[in-house]
């Protein structure tokens, strides 16, 4: 039988029996979506596959939610300008994908018959997702009634912003919430992820572990259930029990929707916040288009462009890290439309400015 048939056939025998069980998960069973986050090769998923492995254990059906494995390759290029990487295009490129493959934790908690649909979603490789469903919905344990479920989200979520869209889902179907930050110094990330099959290029992992925002409680209560492991060396049994211990707090805690608009209020300000850097992005690559085509006009050296390039790519990524800083940590919460990018950009083109000046003059004196 073709591999496509087949997989077409798997699928319907799969919705088939995720249909009759339906109404278990909905009404019966409770449910944790468990967030492990931290740089690239830091270890999350050799972390996620000993949890799955221990979960039956617990009388838990664990999955592994890897969003390298579910998020297409073509998601994780980023625009290179002049030879300059940017790591907030990577975020804004990701975020619809990262959407995507919530939407399918919460098609599958709340309509289990569409898991048919989601092999035809674009976003999502379908043959990666599948194996996350059987092992939540495995017809020799659909018996069991109540049996809690339990998603392990596997990826960088460098960002609060990133754990807090899975938070807002827990919240929203009253599920158990909790995240696992694994700890490790950047030159052990580094030297592991060198021996992978397609090692993510380094600058990559350099700047991520400069936006790295770790869970904080203090900050965000609404990151209270978090713990930190050190995973510098390999995880050890007591690690992996305090994550047991973890996702069973979460799994007899579940969230409820807020009864205050406060929470609404900060997702509205993390919305505003994201749209307004990504507006400011806009802006600055035009102004770095503008730029590099005066250091053409003035007859820079191309080895001198690519240099000017990075120079100002790289002052665009800081402007842009502090602006999102700046903006969420204000007291008072600003509306989009207070906002003017142009002149909160002005930063950036002074900046600007003053590299394609400095460039320029070397040139002519040499």
């Amino acid at each position: 039988m073709p591999v496509g048939v087949a997989y077409s056939v798997c699928c319907q025998v799969l919705s088939d029996v995720m249909a009759e069980a339906a109404p278990r998960r909905v009404r019966g069973s409770p449910a944790c979506l468990c967030v492990l986050c931290g740089l690239p090769a830091a270890g999350k998923s050799q972390l996620t596959r000993r949890i799955v492995g221990t979960a039956a254990e617990h009388g838990w059906r664990a999955a592994a939610v890897s969003y390298d494995e579910l998020i297409p390759e073509k998601a994780y290029r980023t625009e290179v300008e002049e030879d300059g990487l940017n790591l907030t295009d990577m975020h804004t490129n990701w975020k619809s994908y990262r959407q995507a493959v919530l939407h399918c934790i919460e098609q599958v908690l709340e309509r289990p018959e569409v898991v048919m649909e989601l092999q035809s979603n674009p976003l999502i490789n379908g043959a990666a997702w599948q194996p996350c469903v059987q092992a939540l919905l495995h017809p020799k344990e659909l018996h069991t009634d109540g049996m809690p479920l339990l998603f392990l989200l596997d990826d960088n979520f460098y960002y609060p912003s990133m754990r807090y869209e899975v938070y807002q889902l827990a919240r929203k179907l009253s599920l158990g919430f909790c995240q696992v930050y694994l700890q490790c110094d950047l030159e052990t990330c580094i030297r592991r992820n060198q021996s992978r099959p397609k090692p993510i290029p380094v600058k990559v992992i350099m700047e991520m572990e400069k936006r790295l925002e770790f869970p904080n409680p203090q900050k965000n209560p609404w990151e209270s259930q978090s713990i930190s492991l050190n995973s510098t060396n390999d995880v050890s049994k007591s690690d992996i029990q305090r994550v047991m211990d973890l996702v069973s707090v979460a799994l007899d805690n579940p969230l409820s929707p807020a009864e205050d608009n406060s929470e609404q209020k900060e997702a509205d300000r993390l919305k505003c916040a994201t749209s307004v850097v990504h507006q400011a992005d806009q802006v600055c690559r035009r102004l770095i288009s503008e730029a590099m085509k005066a250091a053409r006009e003035n007859q820079v050296p191309s080895e001198h462009m690519r240099v000017l390039a990075a120079r100002l790519n790289e002052c665009k990524a800081t402007f842009l890290h502090d602006l999102r800083k700046r903006f969420l940590q204000e007291t008072c919460f600003l509306q989009e439309e207070d906002i003017s990018v142009e002149q909160v950009v002005n930063i950036f083109d002074d900046k600007k400015n003053e590299i394609l000046s400095q460039f320029i003059s070397n040139h002519k004196t040499m």
